[in-house]
């Protein structure tokens, strides 16, 4: 057993560890509850757009409605890949850089054999993590995760569009965390580009329940670039909102843990205090009979 001056060290550092793992704890809290109410004011609108522009680019006959929906064979690839800038949020960024991984290698083999398959990080951690294993990506683009901006994000949904466009890549994925509670966070896999259109919703006898001024086409062709910016935009913020819980349970967790290890080393040193009171009582007692003898 350590004697009792290991054991007092020990509690005094494991109580300085959690009073920090306790602060980083209500500082996710508080940073959790701003980011939940961004995402939640931005879901209904995103998914009301999205299902407006499924329903609408159905009714279209042109396939080639835009260049945005060109859907050709995948040669060269680009996965941007939503994690966060740092650390102490447990499995955040391990599993979603061990999720790229596996999607690279199961949806895209022959792509990544010929080394058509391009990784960007938005959050340098995950990146670092696939870094390590020789993965090669972009430069991250930190900026866009710690404090999430419409104008930044858009500027970046503009670049994939235009990488797209130009046929540098023919398919675009987005890989995330989306935001449940602040113990449960889901990951996302979804397309970006080519926007995917409701061809098989089609319907000749059936008109569509809006009127449309302008025309239909141009009204499609518009919508596509803002739905894809806010697609983006939403994937941001419910990773963000994911990070803050995924740290705040973690620190919780740290917290308790610390606790409990208080406890354990305060009943060691108990029980080594009472031991080494008990042998000082009986090392006054064997010296009191010896003096009689």
């Amino acid at each position: 057993m350590a004697n009792l001056k290991e054991i007092r060290q020990r509690i005094t550092s494991v109580k300085s560890t959690r009073q920090i793992t306790s602060a980083m704890k209500m500082v996710s809290a508080a940073k959790l509850k701003k980011a939940q109410d961004a995402i939640t004011q931005i879901r209904p609108y995103a998914s009301r757009l999205h299902e407006v522009i499924g329903q609408v680019s159905g009714s279209v006959n042109d396939k080639n409605l835009s260049p945005l929906s060109d859907n050709r064979d995948p040669e060269k690839v680009l996965i941007v890949v939503i994690a966060a800038n740092r650390g102490l949020c447990g499995g955040f960024n391990a599993n979603i850089a061990k999720a790229t991984i596996e999607w690279v290698n199961n949806k895209y083999p022959e792509q990544k054999k010929k080394n058509q398959v391009d990784l960007i990080f938005v959050g340098k951690k995950g990146g670092e993590i696939l870094k390590s294993k020789g993965w090669g990506i972009w430069p991250f683009l930190n900026d866009l995760i710690d404090k999430p901006n419409f104008k930044k994000t858009e500027a970046v949904a503009e670049l994939f569009m235009q990488q797209f466009t130009e046929n540098k890549y023919d398919r675009i994925d987005l890989i995330y965390n989306q935001f449940k509670n602040a113990a449960t966070q889901n990951l996302v896999i979804e397309q970006f580009l080519p926007v995917e259109t409701a061809e098989g919703s089609k319907n000749t006898t059936k008109q569509p329940f809006f009127i449309f001024e302008p025309d239909l086409e141009y009204l499609v062709r518009t919508l596509l670039p803002e739905a894809l910016k806010v697609q983006l935009f939403k994937a941001l913020l419910d990773s963000v909102a994911s990070e803050h819980g995924a740290r705040m349970t973690a620190m919780h967790q740290a917290t308790d843990n610390a606790t409990d290890m208080i406890r354990n080393l305060t009943l060691d040193y108990n029980k080594a205090r009472q031991a080494a009171i008990t042998n000082e009582l009986i090392e006054i007692v064997a010296g009191a009979e010896s003096l009689k003898s």
